[in-house]
């Protein structure tokens, strides 16, 4: 991967819907070297997926503690809510994290349903203050 092919991604990145031409004017190729670059990158595994980003009004971190030796109930149990972005077990204090962007009816219907096997702590994002990739470079 050289330097043309990261300045690629990162215009993908940005707006994954340009077209090969569009990306070309910016990157000085063809519409069509574009297109074959971005074959390569897929073909290699450095692209897997093309996909949209959303906004979200309300963003949880929850940390989940199990009570017990509840590790596949619980599992079962959470992956059948939608709104879960991430669910990760981890090592630390906690047992899980779930990232997830519930209304605050359903997270309090979580918060019920999870109580049965685990203490849980949630923490509620105010703001993303993470800087857009464009401004690394």
């Amino acid at each position: 991967m050289d330097h043309t092919d990261e300045l690629i991604l990162k215009l993908l990145k940005e707006n994954s819907r340009l077209t090969n031409k569009e990306i070309g004017e910016r990157v000085y190729l063809t519409g069509q070297a574009v297109g074959n670059r971005i074959n390569n990158m897929i073909n290699h595994g450095i692209i897997e997926k093309f996909t949209i980003s959303e906004t979200y009004l309300e963003t949880q971190f929850i940390r989940i503690f199990l009570k017990d030796l509840y590790f596949n109930e619980l599992e079962k149990l959470v992956n059948q809510f939608e709104g879960i972005q991430d669910f990760y077990k981890v090592r630390g204090q906690a047992c899980y994290i779930v990232i997830s962007h519930f209304s605050v009816e359903t997270l309090d219907i979580f918060i019920e349903a999870i109580s049965k096997y685990a203490r849980y702590n949630v923490e509620i994002a105010v703001a993303n203050k993470k800087k857009p990739e464009s401004d690394f470079i």
